[in-house]
């Protein structure tokens, strides 16, 4: 399991669980505040606009950034967010590990609730590795939210999927790409997580992950076939646009859990 993981549980009976990945240099607790800080149009926080969910936080492990020559809050290494295809060497082991950890905790949460009614979440790095965890599952989630982000090994998987291959084919060589020896994290019968309904969302402004980015996050599940609501706001930062973000956000969460 990851290093610890930050908890805040419904205020009425159980029905949901979201999981939701911090990015990089935070820890859950701080990214839990922060996010729950965050309002909708009529000043509502997640919480209370979706008072049944139980949100669960895990903090990454503290990882050797290669750029930085310190040690920080990390899924994964990474050499620069602007072009992550740079030294895409670096990034393999992180997220082998880390993958490995949130299908565990799905694996947890997957024993208090269905499965479809788990929801998996990540903002900027915590995206990053909460959409290949996804790609690791065999089953289909409630829904994927991603925020700020981008997708590792983006390049090689459009590659992957325009062969002309079964998808079959396709998911296997996804899932072998970020371990050294070319064997799956997990052996899936199948890939009907990529029947998820996924949510993405990114602001122009964006400082840290160029909103382009994302878009090439977008293009990517597209080409694979996903079914996702996107959106790139004028403003917000590498947050989600408020109030509107947080309103879209509850109501995709509504709408995919009725």
């Amino acid at each position: 399991m990851s290093h610890s993981t930050y908890t805040v549980h419904p205020s009425i009976p159980h029905t949901h669980t979201v999981i939701f990945l911090h990015g990089r240099d935070s820890t859950a607790e701080e990214f839990a505040t922060e996010i729950f800080e965050s309002q909708g149009s009529d000043e509502k926080t997640l919480p209370e606009a979706l008072p049944s969910y139980k949100w669960v936080f895990p903090t990454s492990r503290i990882r050797q950034s290669s750029r930085f020559q310190t040690e920080m809050s990390q899924w994964f290494d990474i050499w620069t967010v602007e072009n992550p295809q740079e030294k895409l060497n670096i990034q393999q082991t992180g997220l082998q590990e880390s993958i490995m950890e949130v299908l565990d905790l799905i694996s947890e949460e997957g024993k208090l609730v269905r499965s479809d009614h788990i929801i998996l979440a990540g903002i900027s790095q915590g995206c990053a590795t909460a959409i290949h965890a996804l790609f690791n599952l065999d089953y289909k989630l409630g829904a994927f939210v991603g925020l700020s982000s981008w997708l590792p090994y983006s390049k090689q998987i459009q590659t992957i999927i325009q062969s002309g291959n079964e998808s079959s084919q396709h998911m296997r060589h996804i899932r072998s790409l970020i371990t050294s020896e070319g064997i799956n994290l997990i052996q899936a019968p199948n890939y009907s997580s990529l029947e998820t309904p996924v949510f993405l969302r990114h602001c122009k402004d964006d400082d840290v992950v160029p909103s382009e980015n994302g878009e090439n996050l977008f293009d990517t599940l597209k080409l694979m076939g996903m079914s996702v609501d996107s959106h790139v706001y004028e403003e917000g930062g590498h947050w989600l646009n408020e109030p509107k973000g947080v309103d879209d956000l509850v109501r995709f969460l509504k709408q995919n859990q009725e």
